[in-house]
């Protein structure tokens, strides 16, 4: 297996430039961070320093936020690898262990997620940052989830498949 590396830059340069005002947003990083990680990959983000070594305030800032954010969904990353479901229109998978963790950067639509084929036995489905249970129904053609109450304003939205 080759081991895969998402190449990005913080803004439009890989190098400091003064001109260049196309930063990316903190919901950006992280699903740009998520997104590797869901596709079994390495992120190199790469932010280039001024001329006088110091990175610019617009990007520690967006580092920083988006370091808040590992602080409390980074069990879903770290230690992770791609999960079984392959990267959807509505986000990525990542698994560890008996854990599986859908990263939904966007409303899945008919506030429902069907994961084709999925075969394995679920004890329990939940929202990860606040336990909320997760309604899911497994069925021949595969496993169900109903979204309905939960909330997709922020960056990513993590549910939590807890296999049997």
């Amino acid at each position: 297996e080759v081991p895969l590396e998402t190449c990005e830059t913080i803004n439009g340069a890989w190098g400091y430039n003064i001109t260049d005002r196309k930063y990316k947003t903190v919901s950006q990083v992280i699903q740009l961070l998520v997104g590797a990680a869901g596709r079994n990959a390495n992120l190199l983000l790469n932010v280039g320093p001024m001329p006088n070594g110091q990175i610019q305030p617009e990007f520690t800032d967006t580092l920083a936020a988006a370091g808040k954010w590992l602080e409390k969904y980074g069990e879903t990353i770290y230690g992770t690898r791609g999960g079984p479901i392959a990267p959807q229109p509505w986000g990525v998978s990542t698994q560890k262990g008996r854990k599986i963790y859908l990263h939904v950067f966007k409303q899945p639509y008919g506030n429902m997620i069907l994961i084709p084929g999925f075969k394995d036995k679920v004890k329990q489905v939940q929202v990860f940052i606040n336990r909320q249970p997760v309604k899911f129904k497994q069925q021949a053609e595969g496993l169900i989830l109903q979204t309905e109450g939960i909330s997709f304003d922020g960056a990513d939205e993590v549910i939590e498949i807890e296999l049997r």
